[in-house]
């Protein structure tokens, strides 16, 4: 018999998108024994979309609305309201692939089971824009590194053990919450396993002020909680030296540019070639534009981060929590 499944979500302001997350997973080969959403205080109809559900689903939903909750917040009342011993957690503007849940739980039914099941995320575009930006942004699942994965929480299932053994997710942490919550698995010797057939799709952003927001807010989160502290070290090394090239190229000689051209290919090699498998999809002309829209986004999400990570660093410095959290100084 297998275990009892609960599939925990968060959602703010989104009636545009909660249908399709609700309808694929309440269409799943295998059914979740429960689903808990958290509304952080949503204005445009969301909460009575997720009521409807509630009132006529097969499933148990419940839904709890805590108005002003992050999303750390807002997965630990999950949790703590649900049932199951399998948690699950899917992400607001998302759809699933019909066997996600089958393929993300099954691993838990086996002799040895693991603590922590990975699954996978695809980018679901609906115009060029956002097909650029998923391939600009997101790895395929041949560049994964299996062993060092670090699931999102919009595609993972975990033991209640081991989330409880962790303190549950950081509630001081506003964004990369899921990273800090995989750092603190590993580190306390919980296994994981990768299985990149559970697959969920999610909408990149439709815009690219959206999307600086978002590498915004993302670099900030990695301030605060101290990550990638020379990953950012390095980018912030990378920029200033194309700086000092371009600037000796204009004040003594183009060749000065070279290094500049070397560096730009380089950034580019992989998102041009995720890139590729899609451009017959495109007219000519969107090839064109596509191709003109990869780095104008991997240089405006650099900017973002850079913007973004001396921030959370300056909250990290005057609001240092308490917590004695992993930190991943890399």
């Amino acid at each position: 018999m297998r275990q009892r499944v609960s599939v925990i979500i968060t959602v703010l302001n989104e009636a545009d998108s909660v249908t399709a997350l609700l309808d694929s997973l309440l269409a799943q080969t295998r059914a979740p024994d429960e689903i808990v959403v958290v509304d952080g205080g949503s204005s445009d109809g969301t909460v009575e979309i997720l009521n409807g559900y509630a009132a006529r689903a097969a499933v148990p939903v419940r839904v709890l609305v805590r108005p002003g909750s992050n999303i750390s917040q807002g997965r630990n009342i999950a949790i703590e309201q649900a049932n199951g011993p399998i948690i699950a957690s899917a992400d607001a503007g998302v759809r699933l692939e019909v066997d996600w849940l089958d393929r993300l739980t099954r691993p838990f039914d086996a002799e040895n089971p693991p603590d922590v099941v990975s699954g996978f995320f695809l980018a679901d575009p609906t115009n060029m824009f956002e097909l650029v930006l998923g391939a600009v942004t997101l790895p395929t699942v041949q560049e994964i590194d299996s062993e060092a994965f670090h699931p999102s929480s919009r595609s993972v299932a975990y033991t209640r053990e081991a989330y409880q053994a962790v303190g549950g997710y950081p509630e001081w942490l506003d964004y990369c919450e899921d990273l800090l919550f995989d750092f603190a698995l590993r580190d306390a010797g919980y296994r994981f396993i990768f299985v990149p057939e559970a697959i969920v799709h999610f909408r990149p952003r439709p815009t690219l002020p959206a999307f600086c927001k978002q590498y915004y807010r993302y670099a900030r989160g990695d301030g605060k909680a101290d990550f990638w502290r020379y990953r950012h070290a390095i980018r912030y090394g990378t920029y200033a030296a194309l700086v000092v090239f371009i600037l000796l190229a204009a004040l003594h000689h183009p060749l000065w540019l070279l290094p500049f051209c070397g560096a730009l290919i380089g950034t580019l090699c992989a998102p041009y070639k995720r890139l590729a498998s899609h451009l017959e999809e495109l007219s000519r002309r969107d090839r064109v534009v596509a191709m003109l829209w990869a780095p104008v986004i991997r240089w405006t999400g650099d900017i973002a981060k850079m913007i973004g990570y001396p921030v959370g660093v300056w909250w990290r410095w005057r609001h240092a929590p308490k917590a004695s959290w992993p930190k991943r100084q890399f």
